[in-house]
C-alpha cells in the first residue's frame, strides 16, 4: 500500500542531474497535489479557462526550453562525475609482500550469501604496473598472475 506514495514522491522529487521533477520531464507540467486540489490552492483558484488556449502554447515553448536546459545540465552532471572519478578516486598499487584477498570470477557456484573474495595471498613480485604474482600464505605459489585492472 506504501509503494503508490513511494513513487508519488520520487516523482515529485527534483532530480540532481537536471534539477527538473521526473513529473514534469514526462507530462510537461508541473503537478498539481490532491490537497490543492481539496484545499483550493492559489495556483487552483487562479485557473481561467478562457485563458488556458494561450497559457498552453506558452507552456509547449516552454517545454521545449526546459528539455534543452535539462540535456545541458545533465551533459554537464555526468562530465562532472568523471573529473570526480578521474581526479579524485585513486588507484590502488600494492608493495611485495602486501596481504591481498582476490575476486572470484567463477561463480558458478556460489549463492548469494558467498564471499565474492579469496585469499588471503602474498605479493611476491610486481611484474608490471598493477599486475602481480602472488603466493599463498602458506608459500604455494599461485600460478596465475594477478591485474587490478
Amino acid at each position: 500500500m506504501e509503494l503508490p506514495i513511494v513513487l508519488w514522491s520520487l516523482r515529485m522529487t527534483p532530480s540532481q542531474a537536471t534539477s527538473y521533477m521526473p513529473f514534469f520531464m514526462v507530462y510537461g507540467s508541473e503537478a498539481i497535489l490532491p490537497t490543492d486540489l481539496d484545499y483550493g490552492a492559489p495556483r487552483v483558484r487562479a485557473y481561467d479557462e478562457q485563458g488556458a488556449e494561450a497559457s498552453l502554447e506558452d507552456a509547449m515553448d516552454q517545454l521545449d526550453e526546459a528539455c534543452n536546459d535539462a540535456l545541458l545540465r545533465s551533459a554537464k552532471y555526468q562530465q562532472d562525475l568523471c573529473w570526480h572519478h578521474g581526479h579524485l578516486v585513486q588507484g590502488q598499487a600494492f608493495n611485495i609482500g602486501d596481504l591481498v584477498l582476490c575476486l572470484i570470477q567463477d561463480n558458478k557456484n556460489c549463492h548469494r550469501l558467498s564471499l565474492p573474495w579469496e585469499g588471503a595471498y602474498v605479493i611476491t613480485e610486481v611484474l608490471r604496473p598493477r599486475t602481480y604474482k602472488l603466493k599463498t600464505i602458506d608459500d604455494r605459489v599461485f600460478i596465475n598472475t594477478w591485474n587490478i585492472e
